[in-house]
C-alpha cells in the first residue's frame, strides 16, 4: 500500500514543481527540460524492458491465447473509448465536435486511459500471496496483452497526429520487424538482466532512437523526421531476453526507485497550467484540446471521479467471459484491472509531445493519481473476492 501511495506522493510533487521550476530557473529552464526527458525516456525504457521481461507465452499453443487478446484488447478499447467520447462532448463546445482534428486528439489523449499497470498489480498481488490462484495467472496474461494492445495502437494514433508520410511507412516497417523478431526469439537470448544491465539497456534503446530521430531531422527537416518511441523497441527487448527472475532486495529497490523517479518525471513534464489562460495565452499555437480554457478546479475534480468511474466500467469486460469460472473470481479479475499507472503516464507523456494540453490534460493526469491512490482498495477487494471463491469451491 505504501509503494502505490508513493507513486502518487511523487507524481503530485512533479505537478507541484512543473508549476514552480519554469519561473525559478527562468533562461536556464529549456536545458533543463532537455535533461529531464531524457532521463525520463530512459526510465520508461526500463519500465517497458521489464514488462517485455514478463511476457512469457507457450508458442506451441498460441491459438490458446487469441480468447484472452480478443478479452485484453476489448477491456483496453472500452475505456479509452467511453473517456474520448466524454472529452469531445463534455470537454469541448460543440463546434468541435465534428470536427476532426479534435477527434484525434481526443483519442490520443484519452488513450491513458487503457493500460492496466502491470508492474504495481503483480507487486501487490504477490504480497497477498495470490501466486497460486486462477485469477494471479490469468490477469497474468491479460494485464501483458493490455500493454501490449496499448503500445501497437499507439502507431496508427500517432500516424493520424501527423499525417500519412514516407517515414511512416519506414516506421510502420520497422514495428513490423520488431514484432516478428520478438515473436521467433523470445526467451533467446540468456544475457544479463540485474538492474545494472538493465538501464544500460534503456540507455541504448532511447539513444538509438534519438539517433534515428536527429539524422531524420538534419537530412529531412522535423516534418520529415523518423520518430520512435521507446515503448515498443524496449518492450521488444524485454520478450527477448530468457527471464531471470531476480528478486533480491536491490533490485526491487532498484526498480521501486526507478518507478518512482519516472512517476516524478512524469508530473514534472506537464506544462503550466496554474494561472495560464489557455485560450488567450496559446491560441492558435496549440491544439484544439491545448487552446481550451482552464477550468475551476472544483469542475477538474468533479470530471476526474467521473472519468474514474468510466474507465473503471469499461474495465469491467472480462466478467462477461471464462463462464467457468465463479462470478466472484470474474468479477476479481476485472477489477483487477483498474490499476493504473507507469504505462498510463507514458501515454500522457507522448500527447505533450503533439501539445496535447488544457482541461483535458489536467483531468487525465489527476485521475491517474485517483487510481493510485485507490490501488490499494481495488487490490483488497481482489483480495477477498478471491477468497470468497476459494471458500465455495
Amino acid at each position: 500500500m505504501k509503494k502505490v501511495l508513493s507513486f502518487s506522493v511523487f507524481l503530485i510533487i512533479g505537478l507541484v514543481a512543473s508549476q514552480l521550476l519554469p519561473s525559478a530557473l527562468g533562461d536556464n529552464y529549456a536545458s533543463f527540460k532537455i535533461g529531464s526527458n531524457t532521463l525520463l525516456y530512459v526510465c520508461l525504457a526500463f519500465i517497458m524492458i521489464n514488462v517485455g521481461r514478463e511476457f512469457e507465452v507457450d508458442k506451441s499453443h498460441w491459438k490458446s491465447y487469441t480468447k484472452d487478446y480478443f478479452v485484453a484488447m476489448a477491456t483496453a478499447a472500452f475505456p479509452w473509448i467511453f473517456i474520448a467520447l466524454y472529452y469531445m462532448y463534455m470537454l469541448l463546445p460543440p463546434d468541435y465536435w465534428n470536427s476532426w482534428e479534435a477527434w484525434k486528439e481526443n483519442l490520443l489523449l484519452s488513450r491513458f486511459a487503457a493500460p492496466t499497470s502491470a508492474g504495481i498489480l503483480f507487486t501487490m498481488l504477490a504480497a497477498l500471496k495470490l501466486q497460486s490462484s486462477w485469477i494471479y495467472k490469468k490477469i497474468q496474461v491479460l494485464a501483458i496483452f493490455d500493454d501490449l494492445d496499448t503500445i501497437l495502437l499507439m502507431i496508427p494514433l500517432q500516424i493520424m497526429m501527423i499525417g500519412m508520410r514516407w517515414q511512416l511507412i519506414i516506421v510502420v516497417l520497422i514495428v513490423f520487424l520488431l514484432l516478428v523478431f520478438g515473436w521467433k526469439k523470445m526467451g533467446s537470448y540468456n544475457i544479463r538482466q540485474d538492474w545494472k544491465a538493465i538501464v544500460l539497456y534503456s540507455a541504448v534503446v532511447f539513444a538509438i532512437t534519438q539517433i534515428v530521430y536527429i539524422v531524420s531531422k538534419n537530412l529531412y527537416g522535423e516534418d520529415g523526421s523518423i520518430h520512435i518511441e521507446v515503448l515498443l523497441p524496449a518492450f521488444v527487448l524485454g520478450m527477448i531476453i530468457k527471464h531471470k527472475h531476480i528478486d533480491s532486495k536491490i533490485e526491487q529497490k532498484v526498480s521501486t526507485g526507478i518507478s518512482f523517479l519516472f512517476m516524478f518525471l512524469v508530473g514534472l513534464s506537464m506544462p503550466t497550467f496554474i494561472g495560464v489562460e489557455f485560450s488567450e495565452s496559446i491560441a492558435g499555437t496549440h491544439s484544439i484540446t491545448g487552446s481550451q480554457p482552464m477550468m475551476p478546479w472544483g469542475i477538474i475534480i468533479f470530471h476526474v471521479v467521473l472519468v474514474s468511474i468510466l474507465s473503471n466500467i469499461g474495465k469491467l469486460f472480462p466478467v462477461f467471459f471464462y463462464r467457468d469460472r465463479q462470478l466472484s473470481e470474474r468479477l476479481a479479475l476485472s477489477i483487477g484491472m483498474f490499476t493504473r499507472g507507469e504505462v498510463g503516464a507514458g501515454i500522457i507523456f507522448i500527447a505533450l509531445g503533439y501539445n496535447l494540453g488544457g482541461p483535458a490534460l489536467i483531468i487525465s493526469v489527476l485521475t491517474i493519481v485517483l487510481n493510485l491512490l485507490l490501488t490499494g482498495i481495488f487490490v483488497l477487494w481482489v483480495k477477498n473476492l478471491s477468497l470468497k471463491a476459494y471458500k465455495t469451491q
